[in-house]
């Protein structure tokens, strides 16, 4: 092909995915000239961009729907189908896995005007993303001989090694109260929700509602925790050692209630935790 014949097809690929991706309500000002010519049969080729954009909108819709729905459901059907077209288009997949697609998502309901009346929503989809993740992070894979750190001569330098797809979140709404009551069955879920939305459109308390992301077996899990745990949890995560990260802890109101040796026990249970290394090796690792 020479370079014209070159510079013209990748011409009207550009012209062809401005079309695509789009506003519907544009007219024909971005649609290529090649799609406003008659086919052979007499059909215009604009019908199936209608048809590409009515199948992009539905895949949106899907893809969405999949990551996020627990938003879908708070929003409605149409009103998420709507939504999820409009997202298409101003941030359409710049991947071919579409379960990878939908990151930005709760940023951009923290941004929508027409959802002013709805903030908890952005705060909603943020755990219903890091669930998305966490449901194909890695198993865990356990070394439980490695805990011994904890009580040897390099206890001072070891930390707790937390599994794939573990996030930790803080919100001024009752998030992981909004999600649990997704995960009821009739009519106490109705219930649950009813309770719920006196207390969502009221004055924002300013307290914190502190959640927590992890994959528990084979499928990701969410829970509320308390500040001492999510003190801890937060250093773990940045990569301190577990002395540090207890001390952290110590600061919390709620840390007579929190006995580590207890939360030690259950986070190995359920995959939280899957064993300890020293800093040092975790600073080689990410170096």
């Amino acid at each position: 092909m020479n370079p014209a014949s070159a510079s013209s097809a990748a011409l009207e690929q550009s012209s062809l995915l401005a079309a695509l991706f789009g506003d519907a309500g544009d007219g024909h000002a971005s649609i290529p000239a090649c799609l406003k010519k008659p086919a052979a049969n007499g059909h215009l080729p604009l019908r199936g961009l209608q048809a590409y954009r009515a199948n992009a909108d539905a895949l949106a819709a899907r893809a969405l729907t999949a990551a996020y729905p627990v938003t879908a459901e708070l929003l409605g059907e149409e009103n998420f189908s709507m939504l999820a077209a409009f997202f298409w288009r101003v941030q359409p997949p710049q991947r071919g896995d579409m379960a990878q697609w939908g990151a930005d998502l709760p940023d951009f309901l923290d941004a929508a005007p027409q959802l002013i009346d709805e903030p908890f929503l952005g705060d909603v989809a943020r755990v219903e993303w890091a669930l998305h993740c966490a449901a194909t992070a890695q198993d865990a894979v356990q070394d439980l001989q490695s805990l011994a750190l904890l009580a040897g001569e390099d206890a001072s330098r070891a930390t707790l090694v937390l599994g794939d797809g573990v996030a930790l979140f803080a919100s001024v709404w009752p998030v992981v109260a909004i999600l649990h009551a997704h995960t009821l069955q009739e009519p106490e879920k109705t219930q649950k929700l009813a309770a719920l939305a006196g207390q969502l459109h009221r004055d924002r308390s300013g307290k914190h509602a502190l959640a927590l992301v992890w994959r528990n077996g084979f499928k990701p899990g969410f829970r509320a925790v308390g500040e001492a745990e999510h003190a801890l949890l937060s250093m773990l995560l940045a990569g301190q050692t577990l002395e540090t990260a207890l001390t952290k802890a110590d600061g919390a109101e709620d840390i007579e209630k929190f006995d580590f040796r207890v939360w030690l026990a259950d986070s190995v249970r359920c995959g939280l935790v899957t064993g300890a290394r020293t800093s040092d090796y975790l600073r080689e690792e990410t170096s």
